[in-house]
């Protein structure tokens, strides 16, 4: 059986790794496998690896989560990045993205910081919101290589960890390269 006609993917695993070889597994060989080239921005690779397997056994969805340095309003805070997801095209549809996002975010929930951090094309925002994520008001101005500060060209998208949560007000700056 193939996984375009299996029924029920896998359950989510913790993967070791996240590979070249395994984003084109997941979304085929191409240059620009996310559609972000056009942001011109050097990303950070994450540390923290979910994915789904399909009944054969190759992966078909992957979340990673990397716990970066923020400052909104003047306070200086931890959130747990979001980024790398993907879903096979055959297997879109199914809730593997929920299912993936979800199990990352019930990890990220276990490591302190209040909020999840996403960034996404504008085309998956409605995606995201449908998975518990709002939007970021304002400009998120990310750091960039030789120390240079870019406005993110992406939607930033935010969703709490923990109960109460609500995003702080104020301009909001990751101190780091974007995830």
């Amino acid at each position: 059986m193939t996984d375009q006609t299996a029924s029920e993917p896998s359950a989510v695993v913790r993967l070791a790794d996240y590979t070249r070889a395994d984003v084109e597994e997941i979304l085929g060989v191409g240059d620009d496998p996310f559609g972000v080239a056009y942001a011109g921005l050097s990303w950070l690779p994450k540390d923290v690896h979910f994915g789904v397997r399909g009944a054969s056994g190759r992966l078909v969805a992957h979340t990673g989560l990397l716990r970066l340095p923020l400052t909104v309003g003047g306070v200086d805070l931890d959130v747990m990045g979001v980024g790398g997801v993907a879903v096979s095209a055959e297997t879109r549809g199914r809730g593997l993205a929920r299912t993936v996002v979800g199990a990352a975010l019930d990890h990220a929930r276990t490591l302190g910081p209040r909020y999840a951090l996403l960034f996404c094309r504008p085309p998956l925002v409605a995606l995201y919101r449908r998975l518990g994520f709002r939007e970021v008001a304002g400009d998120v101005h990310v750091e960039q290589p030789e120390g240079r500060v870019v406005v993110m060209p992406l939607r930033t998208m935010w969703a709490p960890l923990h109960e109460g949560a609500a995003w702080p007000e104020g301009p909001v700056r990751l101190r780091s390269l974007p995830m």
